[in-house]
């Protein structure tokens, strides 16, 4: 059990540190997702000429906000029926249930990586987007489309993210069948602040 906890640890620490700048990150991405949709908004309805641009700056800001707090939700946990169902089992058969569960879980990130991967990589990130557009030097004075593969790598962050939570997850699975799980730091919710 030294061991798993000797691996757990540095992970940890690690998934705690990223799904923190992670959620500072995606409370930036709803905050400018949230003026982007009301400056349509405004366009739309009060001047009665929407813009181009907001509806896929709001997407573009989504995809990022989710990718980037997905992995937080699933550290925390929360899923109704399976907590339920593993609460009213003996402990160590619902920590066998869970470990099940996390490996099933591992095997779908990893084909979703490889999803993240091609979308990133293949022929849908060459194209760039209709409308949304980045400066390329401090005098604005040249301007970049703004390519699909860095709306789409939020896609493929997410799920490395998310692998890693999982990891992380599983071993603490292991530690709690194999009766350590008084030696297993708490995930608080102080660590989740944010991401309700």
């Amino acid at each position: 059990m030294g061991a798993l906890l000797a691996v757990m640890t540095p992970l940890r620490l690690v998934n705690e540190a990223l799904l923190t700048l992670g959620r500072a990150i995606g409370v930036f991405a709803v905050a400018a997702m949230v003026v982007a949709i009301l400056i349509q908004v405004f366009y739309r309805y009060v001047l009665n000429s929407a813009l181009p641009w907001p509806d896929e700056a709001a997407r573009f800001c989504m995809l990022w906000m989710t990718g980037l707090m997905a992995p937080t939700a699933f550290r925390r946990g929360g899923f109704v029926a399976i907590d339920t169902l593993v609460r009213l089992l003996p402990a160590r058969i619902g920590a066998l249930i869970t470990l099940v569960l996390l490996f099933l879980s591992l095997g779908v990130l990893v084909v979703a990586v490889q999803i993240g991967w091609s979308e990133v990589t293949g022929f849908a990130g060459k194209f760039a987007t209709a409308s949304l557009y980045v400066p390329t030097d401090i005098a604005f004075e040249s301007w970049l489309r703004v390519p699909r593969s860095w709306m789409m790598a939020s896609l493929l962050v997410g799920v490395i993210l998310l692998i890693s939570v999982n990891v992380e997850l599983i071993l603490r699975a292991i530690v709690k069948m194999m009766g350590g799980e008084d030696r297993l730091p708490a995930i608080t919710l102080e660590e989740q602040v944010g991401a309700e």
